[in-house]
């Protein structure tokens, strides 16, 4: 039986038995009540409240203008719709990069205030006074390596990181460190997938990947991306489930016309 089915509530420990047992890790994003609890209900192991809320929600360029309040109204909304999955919290931008102290603080406020029950920061050696702090104060992190999307006006782009031997030995290192800090598990995004296969296989926390090959201990994309309500954003890594754009568009034609024509409400939807 696969440690998924064995357990009633997915915790980081389950993260860690599942990687120990092979067994993949799915994770998807979600950012309010009704679609967390069809994810979550569908039997997904983890929700990531992410800052790409930026974008599929507020409809920014980039995950950077989204504040540490508007991070908590989504993920209290999230709790709310599930019963079974980790949910896990992105910090936004500017809410722990300057201090450790403003780190731990706002790790303490997502907490508190959301009922979330982890959270993710991006980054590596530069972050990992933040890390042990929040970690020391029994809030578990979940890394997030490669492409770090809050660093984008640093990268200028959004290709493919760590190609490159000196930044693919900073990553190896920087895996390292977060383990060693006492991340639960560690988001790798956009990396060579043999890379992505070295890091996985030297540590024992496990990895989720996005753009990252097959062999990570799990996978993650962006609910929007994969449902196909955002139809702009088409990398190579995406996977498409469903068009979900183009049938709310056919719906809501539909709905137009039967208004237009008298034909809606009718005689069986009136009092």
């Amino acid at each position: 039986m696969s440690v998924n089915k064995e357990i009633k509530k997915v915790t980081t420990n389950t993260l860690h038995k599942m990687k120990e047992a092979g067994e993949k890790i799915t994770m998807l994003t979600a950012y309010d009540f009704s679609f967390a609890g069809i994810i979550d209900g569908a039997g997904i192991d983890v929700i990531l409240v992410g800052d790409s809320a930026s974008n599929v929600m507020a409809g920014h360029e980039t995950t950077l203008p989204i504040t540490l309040d508007q991070m908590i109204y989504h993920a209290s909304s999230v709790i709310r719709g599930v019963n079974r999955c980790l949910v896990v919290v992105d910090l936004p931008f500017g809410s722990y990069q300057s201090n450790s102290d403003i780190a731990l603080a706002s790790a303490i406020r997502i907490m508190k205030e959301t009922g979330g029950h982890t959270i993710k920061l991006e980054g590596g050696e530069e972050v990992i006074e933040s890390i042990r702090k929040i970690v020391s104060a029994g809030i578990p992190v979940m890394g997030h390596l490669g492409l770090t999307p809050q660093s984008i006006y640093k990268f200028g782009t959004y290709t493919v990181r760590a190609r490159e031997e000196e930044e693919a030995n900073k990553l190896r290192r920087d895996a390292r460190m977060l383990e060693e800090a006492g991340c639960f598990a560690i988001v790798l995004e956009k990396i060579p997938a043999a890379l992505a296969k070295e890091v996985s296989q030297s540590i024992s926390i496990p990895t989720i990947g996005i753009g990252a090959g097959p062999d990570c201990d799990g996978q993650v994309l962006v609910m929007h991306d994969m449902l196909g309500i955002n139809t702009e954003f088409k990398p190579r890594f995406l996977r498409q489930y469903l068009n979900i754009h183009e049938q709310a568009s056919a719906a809501v034609q539909q709905y137009i016309k039967d208004v237009k024509a008298k034909d809606f409400p009718n005689a069986t939807e009136q009092y």
